[in-house]
């Protein structure tokens, strides 16, 4: 029999109007003729096309004017081929140039969706028994890219759900920053990437132990004036686009929770970054960080990575190695375990898996320790986020796909000392899709990224087939009895 669980009226729908400035480009040749016929007006029809523009295009973003003089930065070369100083151009001109290299995209135009949840770091001017949240949330707009999102939240005394609407402006990060690369773990994940032995032993010798991005670009760059291979010339191409994978994001002060989009920003996620689990860690000495294991596809490869904050105002990312950081689903532990980093995944795409390291970034010798075993979840199963820890054991959410193709969320319960041993499973799914839910842009899915407990409930916000987002709770101790008892 199942369990009670109650489904909240707050729904959290794709907004069109969500926009971001994005560039544009339509080729080299296209860029040099486009940029000629811009140059060949005069001041006051440069005025007359800017000045509207910028009127017009103002009230959707928050500072039009950087973005499109930062596009026009991009074209600097394009300016130089068509005949043209960049450095002589006055300001309307830039302006006028960068508007024509720019897009507006629609980040939730297609689905919001996979929603994870953590406790807010600013927990003042509340009322007793209220908590506020940050939720996450993977949008999907044109072309089926997908961007993390964040909205806020508070949850009352009675688990009540209100969610504070976003504002005016959502915005990329407005610094990004290469790291210092580690060289060995670069080169293990180069070679996951696909990118030839022979190459990597050409670059191998010329990087130090550790190394930062221009160190890298010019043994790059190096190496490509003696190359004429066609494949060897895409692992150049390659092993820069890895680098991009590691990088440090900084949103400005002034932007609400809700104006801040992590959209693609390196070639290995430029199809999209997918299903952020966040989780609250704390360390040995009660350091608390917030971070996020999420999937960045680039259209045929998928890597794992691990995203980092102490405030969700900067970000740190970086690709997650080894053997056990395979495939999607991978959910971090919200505490070491006997002095280990811990991480649930599922590396062969349908059973679960335990795995332990001394480093966060690695994760080898996975453990199988579920694999489906009720009608609902043949398929295959995995984790719906983070594990939650409690006084009966870690409690997992989990998602299972049955016959259809159909999606349900369930829960297990494993030994909080020794997370390999099941204590119990539901035998039933906690939730599966209503009839009100079965239609989307993927029919018959509920699917959540982490949950929390807040005043003796479990809160579980979820995806409705892969188009908008809703909210369950269920009674935390009739849950924990259920699965103490076996399911």
């Amino acid at each position: 029999m199942r369990l009670t669980v109650e489904r909240k009226p707050v729904k959290v729908l794709p907004d069109t109007k969500r926009v971001i400035a994005r560039f544009f480009f339509n080729g080299e040749e296209r860029a040099v003729e486009l940029i000629k016929k811009i140059m060949a007006l005069d001041n006051a029809e440069v005025w007359s096309l800017i000045s509207p523009l910028l009127q017009d295009f103002s009230k959707r973003h928050r500072n039009i004017t950087r973005k499109l003089l930062h596009n026009c930065e991009r074209v600097k070369y394009y300016i130089e081929a068509a005949g043209y100083s960049f450095k002589t151009l006055d300001e309307d001109c830039k302006l006028l140039i960068g508007s024509y290299f720019t897009h507006e995209y629609s980040i939730e135009s297609a689905a919001f969706f996979n929603p994870s949840i953590v406790p807010d770091p600013d927990q003042t001017n509340l009322e007793e028994g209220q908590l506020r949240v940050i939720i996450s949330f993977r949008a999907v707009g044109e072309g089926h890219v997908s961007s993390v999102v964040f909205r806020r939240a508070i949850i009352d005394s009675v688990s009540n759900i209100t969610v504070i609407p976003a504002g005016n402006y959502i915005d990329e990060a407005e610094k990004v920053h290469n790291l210092v690369y580690n060289k060995r773990l670069f080169l293990t994940k180069a070679r996951e990437a696909d990118i030839s032995e022979q190459f990597l032993d050409m670059v191998t010798e010329k990087l130090e132990d550790r190394f930062d991005y221009d160190h890298l670009k010019r043994v790059v760059n190096e190496a490509r004036e003696k190359i004429t291979d066609p494949e060897t010339l895409r692992d150049l191409t390659q092993i820069l686009a890895l680098s991009d994978s590691y990088r440090r994001i900084t949103f400005s002060r002034d932007t609400d929770i809700s104006d801040r989009v992590i959209f693609p920003i390196s070639d290995f996620e430029s199809k999209g970054i997918e299903d952020a689990r966040f989780v609250k860690f704390t360390d040995e000495n009660g350091k608390v960080a917030y971070y996020a294991t999420y999937t960045a596809y680039d259209g045929s490869h998928i890597m794992p990575k691990l995203l980092k904050t102490y405030d969700f105002y900067e970000f740190k990312t970086s690709p997650l190695n080894g053997a056990g950081a395979k495939n999607k689903n991978l959910a971090l532990f919200p505490r070491k375990i006997n002095g280990k980093y811990a991480m649930l995944s599922r590396i062969d795409g349908w059973n679960n898996y335990l795995m332990y390291s001394d480093h966060i970034n690695e994760w080898d010798d996975p453990i199988k320790i579920q694999a489906p075993e009720f009608p609902w979840e043949f398929v295959q199963i995995g984790n719906c986020g983070s594990p939650i820890e409690t006084d009966c054991g870690w409690l997992i959410i989990t998602h299972s796909v049955g016959s259809m193709r159909k999606y349900s969320i369930g829960a297990s319960l494993l030994d909080i000392n020794d997370p390999s041993i099941e204590i119990g499973r539901l035998k039933d799914p906690l939730i599966i899709p209503n009839p009100d839910e079965r239609e989307g842009y993927v029919p018959n899915v509920v699917y959540s990224c982490g949950s929390i407990i807040h005043n003796d409930d479990l809160i579980i916000p979820y995806g409705l087939s892969d188009h908008s987002s809703g909210f369950a709770t269920v009674k935390l101790q009739v849950l924990l009895d259920r699965l103490k008892s076996g399911g």
